[in-house]
């Protein structure tokens, strides 16, 4: 969300690029030339009130001006301002009414420099979901609104989300090279609003049916939602940058483990990638991604509480020694709980990222489901690395030695469908170089780091 609002506002203040104008310039076209058609086909039907029209149009420019963003896209109320346009007016004229107002909407980002003043030309384009309510009521509505013509509001509503759809297409896939299928889920958020909206915008069209200037009484509504809409947006400021925070956070302890020990940040680091990659593969999501993310950067960070003469020792651990290693989960997780927020939730994390799936790990004891999958996803792919890495006291391990303990050990040590989602990646990365190539260990394979620098300790 956080880079798609950067990007969004980076983008309103460029000159648009070929392709966009083609696309923009296609979409006014079309909008005018049906506006033309409507005009000259519709039957006889309401008179144009100019005054009205000029109220309605003000009142949609300022409604317009509300948003409540939600990643790259928003949505405004206008539906409380389009329905009694399109039902006190001739429809007809609607089209080129609403991009008059968009256009009038966007004089003030223009003037404080948020708005490329080429982009004041996608106030046309953005009228193009207009045209469907305008041709559904332009031929099968021109009595006054009643409500014995529900099932065609109910149809010009259908056609607004329609056209809708196919315009917010032609542009993701024209423009920015995004499939169709991606378009439904974008626009539901802002149906559902419309839709909800529509119907207080309905009422408020059969309250002005005997004094058409009524229908302005929805703008105290416009006005309250325009105080929520600020209130969103500063909650949404807050979490971006609360967000920044973390991430900043987590990034200066990883810098701060890499300065204490070389080796253990370095194999985080190849234990971030692999996570990644069977975080996406098990269909996780964003929240759980993140936690993975962090959660694989600082699984080690407790290290840092562990004594440099036990951490860099170049032979095996005794009894004791492998006690005090143990602590390191919970010395991570009380760090990151000093932090809090997101962080805190990463502590469990770090703290059971050494559960084995037969409950005999530590420090909890934890099994199976009781184990936060976040944890299970790292607990495999820093055994992986672990496994294929060089080290003093020993020499890495081949790739299919390594697939091949990871199988062995599944259901007991690691998560049956957390090895089976990583094995499936690994034979998906090697069967991209074809039978004919040599296979190549982990080391060579672009989802985790090559092995890390000698002379460290486990």
């Amino acid at each position: 969300m956080q880079d798609a609002i950067a990007q969004r506002h980076e983008e309103r203040q460029q000159q648009m690029h070929r392709r966009e104008r083609i696309v923009e310039v296609s979409l006014a076209a079309v909008v005018i030339a049906a506006a033309i058609l409507l005009t000259v086909a519709a039957p006889a039907g309401r008179s144009f009130d100019p005054a009205l029209a000029a109220a309605l149009t003000a009142a949609f420019a300022i409604a317009s001006r509300v948003r409540f963003h939600d990643g790259a896209g928003y949505t405004a109320p206008t539906q409380l301002v389009l329905v009694p346009m399109l039902l006190l007016l001739p429809p007809s004229t609607v089209p080129l009414l609403v991009a008059l107002a968009m256009a009038v909407a966007n004089l003030h980002r223009f003037a404080r420099g948020d708005l490329h003043l080429e982009r004041m030309t996608l106030s046309l384009g953005d009228s193009l979901y207009t045209l469907g309510p305008a041709a559904v009521l332009t031929f099968a509505a021109h009595a006054e609104p009643t409500w014995d013509l529900w099932p065609v509001y109910i149809a010009a509503l259908a056609a607004q989300f329609a056209v809708d759809f196919l315009g917010t297409v032609l542009r993701d896939w024209f423009v920015v090279g995004l499939g169709a299928d991606l378009g439904l889920p974008i626009l539901g958020w802002t149906w559902l609003v419309d839709a909800m909206l529509a119907a207080v915008g309905l009422l408020g069209a059969f309250a002005a049916r005997d004094e058409p200037f009524a229908a302005l009484l929805v703008l105290p509504l416009v006005a309250l939602l325009a105080i929520f809409s600020r209130e969103r947006d500063a909650r949404i400021n807050q979490s971006l940058e609360l967000g920044r925070a973390y991430r900043g956070t987590t990034l200066l302890l990883s810098d701060v483990l890499g300065g204490d020990d070389e080796y253990t940040a370095f194999h985080s680091r190849g234990v971030v990638q692999l996570s990644m990659a069977v975080s996406d593969r098990l269909g996780l999501d964003e929240r759980q991604k993140r936690n993975v993310e962090f959660g694989a950067l600082l699984h080690d960070v407790g290290k840092i509480a562990i004594p440099k003469e036990i951490l860099n020792k170049p032979g095996k651990l005794t009894r004791d020694e492998w006690f005090v290693m143990e602590t390191h989960t919970l010395e991570g997780q009380k760090m990151l709980d000093r932090v809090g927020g997101v962080l805190g939730e990463v502590g469990q994390i770090v703290r059971s990222s050494h559960e084995r799936w037969d409950g005999s790990g530590y420090p909890d004891g934890l099994a199976r489901e009781q184990i936060p999958v976040e944890a299970t996803i790292v607990a495999v792919c820093d055994a992986l690395n672990a496994m294929t890495t060089h080290r003093p006291y020993r020499q890495a391990m081949s790739l299919h030695e390594a697939l091949k303990e990871l199988t062995d050990n599944s259901g007991t040590q690691f998560a049956p469908h957390v090895v089976d989602a990583l094995i499936d990646l690994i034979g998906e990365d090697e069967a991209m170089v074809g039978p004919a190539a040599p296979r190549r260990e982990l080391d060579e394979i672009t989802l985790v780091v090559p092995p890390a620098l000698p002379n460290h300790a486990a």
